[in-house]
């Protein structure tokens, strides 16, 4: 006959009260919406910003985290912006009909700029990746920049093509975007500042591919290189026709150019003779960093972009300010994410007043057989 069981009256209490508060726990939803180019041309870096947030997403709810007497269960919404401001506006309207109050995204700065009055008047929390200086001016206490601004992009590409690469006469060519626009202003402000002078200003569009004329004049001028603002779906093809004009001379360019795009549009075209900025540290040399391209591989069958970290961390920091502020209201979350910080896996999240990071990494990289190889950090 089995032995009979006691437990000591006060362990048996304990026992029932932690049972219960599981057994009577309710799930609350949280919807986490991403707003992004999932069409277009721009369409692999939108699928790879929702992979970030959908692994942090599956991850979260496996750690049934709990605020008050609710189990929480994060719900992803996508939906395509197509990059276009008209449409993310749309999008962000959509989302506050929904009732989503957190928002990954968006991806273009053209897009985040007057969404972003959207997501603010609606109570959302917005955290985007888009870098011109414009999209945290007004000072929204829920609209935080998970990057580096062009201020500091601009600034390290710039210090890197004097002191590295000793330019002495670039050309720069922008694609009209916000995004474009935005760093190629502040890398020619910094540029003049450190010495270079800049020889020509040329403009596109981000739908061109033929860049014959533009590349033209700049070589004309005797350039000993070229800064580009603009998309990594325009500069590959760039790039090639770069080399077959006989412009043998470095493309640089900020953080969407330091994209596996590039390499894959641009083939042979593509190796040293690109330089890219990238916010963030190494992901790979960051304490959970290899983990965290493990995992992302394992879920998705390929390497993460550009930004899909960002995009996990600041999901996973989003989490972090729930448990803090103890409520899922976006107003306190954000409240939140201004007092405390967070660890991830492209560095240390924390920001200012007006929603930009107080501090980050801005790394160098170029392309060594279609991959890319960190040359510099800032």
């Amino acid at each position: 006959m089995p032995s009979k069981i006691t437990m000591a009256p006060l362990a048996l209490a304990a026992l029932i009260a932690t049972i219960g508060v599981h057994a009577h726990a309710a799930e609350q939803v949280v919807k986490i919406g991403v707003s992004g180019p999932l069409s277009g041309a721009n369409a692999f870096a939108g699928k790879d910003n929702e992979n970030g947030v959908r692994l942090a997403i599956e991850e979260l709810n496996a750690q049934k985290i709990q605020v008050g007497a609710n189990v929480l269960r994060f719900v992803l919404q996508s939906e395509d912006d197509a990059g276009d401001p008209k449409q993310g506006v749309t999008v962000a309207q959509k989302f506050a009909d929904a009732g989503v109050k957190f928002v990954l995204g968006p991806y273009n700065s053209g897009v985040a700029i007057p969404a972003s009055r959207v997501y603010n008047d609606s109570g959302i929390l917005m955290s985007t990746v888009g870098t011109n200086p414009k999209i945290t001016a007004s000072g929204y206490p829920t609209v935080f920049r998970i990057v580096a601004s062009d201020t500091q992009v601009g600034a390290s590409v710039a210090g890197y093509a004097a002191k590295e690469l000793k330019i002495k006469n670039i050309g720069v060519i922008d694609d009209r975007t916000a995004f474009g626009q935005g760093i190629a202003m502040e890398f020619k402000r910094q540029a003049q500042l450190a010495g270079i002078k800049i020889a020509g200003h040329e403009f596109t569009n981000d739908k061109a591919s033929d860049f014959a004329a533009i590349l033209t004049a700049l070589r004309a001028k005797k350039v000993d290189a070229i800064f580009y603002g603009g998309y990594a779906p325009q500069a590959a093809p760039m790039v090639r026709q770069m080399k077959q004009l006989g412009l043998n001379v470095p493309l640089l360019g900020g953080d969407t150019l330091c994209s596996p795009e590039m390499a894959r549009l641009g083939g042979d075209a593509v190796g040293e003779n690109v330089r890219c900025a990238q916010a963030g540290a190494i992901v790979a040399k960051q304490p959970g960093g290899a983990a965290f391209l493990a995992s992302y591989k394992k879920r998705f069958g390929r390497e993460p972009d550009v930004y899909a970290p960002s995009f996990y961390d600041q999901t996973k920091f989003i989490a972090q300010a729930i448990q803090s502020a103890k409520t899922v209201d976006a107003k306190a979350v954000g409240v939140a994410m201004h007092t405390i910080s967070y660890q991830g896996v492209v560095g240390m999240y924390g920001y200012d007043p007006k929603g930009n990071l107080k501090k980050t990494a801005v790394t160098v990289y170029t392309f060594k057989n279609g991959a890319l190889m960190p040359l510099a950090s800032y």
